[in-house]
């Protein structure tokens, strides 16, 4: 009885996802369609998605449909480029008069604008509802990999970060100045990392290599890594029955703040410290539940399945706890300088050869839809629907903006040479321009949304909880 409703949520979420599409892109059309009648423009279509429509009906003398290939829209103004070759129009159409340059500015930056204020209009409801902050607050290192970049550069669990190279970081993940995404972010072949460490008065200064990930050939290549962890709360989310945790009477709610004498920075430091002294005898330093402190002697075993286990206490980790989702009402003007600068810091770092960030990493629509189905799955996930909805609406004026023939930035480019050399670019030619660029967006777009489809396939992907067993006394 459960798969019903089950069945009836997902399918839900799916058409919530294809409703928010249909807004962004039917808000940006709608400027160009508002514009084109105010300077007067012959209007033959408006329609939501491309391709041969699968409904269509004619008012006042305009086509709006809805076509199958679901990857954007356009609206068919002839006065302003032929592109019957792309948008399936009518070939053969008595002369129309000419526009002036000035209308097809105005007319092609009128998507942008409206894309611009539906961002704003969504940044203005985030303000007043809020949103989660999404941010892990710490500088400090939790944990450094054995064998990592990280660790053959020098850097210890408990020092914070102050730098990468060069620059100030403010916090571990969550904005464009954090640890994560600095390094991320980061170009050429060494990461400088500027730290404080306990003990140690003057800041060290230490440079790092990294690694990316393997993937396959239908993946997206791998993001840098160095193998860092951030520190955080040892907090215990639950005991396993029978095994040594639950013997030494260890509860959920327990954090576990220092092992033999040693300050414990994260969970992952400390099962590397078990992992390191197992069969050993260990004493923990505990702050219960209740607020009391304690020392609990403890030896790991190893449990009966799985088998490939080493010997472990037997605590499940609470690591949500450290997360900060606070729900901010940042400004809306705010919000939209963040999100164009995050789009300035993506294409910098796409055109940086010295970055590892490529076009693979872009998204589609499938890649899209995905992150907002996820969203939509997470608590507040409303809220975070409404935050990325600044975020899209700022990048697909600025990506439209881009001067590339059949984009609103190609059409605004032509306008301007128009001007310059006072007659328009001769139509056969620029139909052939047009509909070369549109098959290279096509591509690129195909491109990115096989690297969507491919990153779910073959990198460990979902699995269920490891069942984790200790024998009964």
């Amino acid at each position: 009885m459960t798969a019903l409703p089950t069945a009836l949520n997902i399918l839900l979420l799916i058409v919530v996802v294809v409703m928010l599409f249909n807004i962004i892109i039917f808000v940006h059309e709608l400027g160009h369609f508002l514009a084109g009648k105010w300077r007067g423009l012959q209007i033959d279509r408006f329609q939501i998605w491309f391709g041969k429509p699968i409904w269509k009906k004619t008012i006042n003398g305009v086509q709006y449909g809805l076509g199958w290939i679901p990857a954007g829209g356009f609206v068919a103004l002839p006065q302003m480029a032929p592109m019957e070759s792309i948008e399936g129009g009518n070939t053969e159409r008595k002369s129309l008069p000419p526009i002036t340059p000035l209308d097809k500015i105005i007319v092609a930056i009128a998507g942008p604008l409206f894309s611009i204020l539906l961002a704003l209009a969504a940044a203005v409801v985030v303000w007043g509802v809020g949103k989660p902050k999404d941010f892990l607050p710490t500088e400090t290192i939790g944990y450094v990999l054995e064998g990592s970049p990280a660790e053959k550069a020098g850097l210890q669990a408990g020092d914070q970060i102050l730098t990468i190279n060069g620059k100030p970081v403010n916090g571990f993940m969550g904005t464009l100045e954090s640890i994560t995404e600095s390094i991320v972010l980061s170009s050429g072949d060494k990461i400088t990392f500027s730290v404080k460490r306990p003990g140690v008065e003057e800041p060290l200064v230490l440079t790092s290599g990294f690694n990316t990930p393997e993937s396959r050939w239908f993946q997206r290549s791998g993001l840098r890594q160095v193998g860092l962890a951030p520190a955080g709360t040892a907090l215990i989310g639950g005991v396993i029955e029978n095994s040594p945790a639950d013997k030494a009477g260890l509860a959920k709610g327990d954090i576990i703040e220092s092992v033999d004498d040693q300050r414990i920075f994260s969970a992952s430091q400390l099962a590397q410290y078990l992992e390191t002294n197992e069969n050993k005898a260990v004493k923990l330093g505990v702050k219960k539940a209740s607020g009391q402190h304690a020392e609990i002697s403890i030896t790991p075993e190893k449990p009966l399945k799985p088998e490939s286990r080493g010997p472990m206490i037997g605590v499940l980790w609470d690591q949500a706890n450290d997360i900060d989702v606070r729900i901010v009402h940042p400004n809306p003007f705010a919000q939209v300088a963040d999100s164009l600068k995050m789009m300035w810091v993506t294409i910098t770092s796409v055109a940086d050869p010295g970055s590892s960030i490529g076009v693979d990493h872009l998204s589609g629509p499938v890649g899209i839809g995905q992150m907002l189905y996820s969203l939509l799955q997470t608590d507040d996930g409303w809220r975070r629907i409404l935050g990325f909805m600044v975020l899209f609406n700022v990048n697909l004026a600025v990506l439209n903006m881009l001067p590339f023939p059949v984009l609103d930035g190609g059409h605004i480019t032509l306008a301007i040479l128009e001007k310059i050399a006072g007659k328009p670019v001769q139509a056969k030619a620029l139909e052939v321009i047009q509909t070369a660029c549109a098959l290279a967006l096509i591509s690129l777009m195909l491109y990115v949304t096989s690297k969507d489809i491919g990153d779910k396939f073959g990198r460990g992907g979902a699995q269920g909880e490891e069942e984790i067993l200790f024998p009964a006394n």
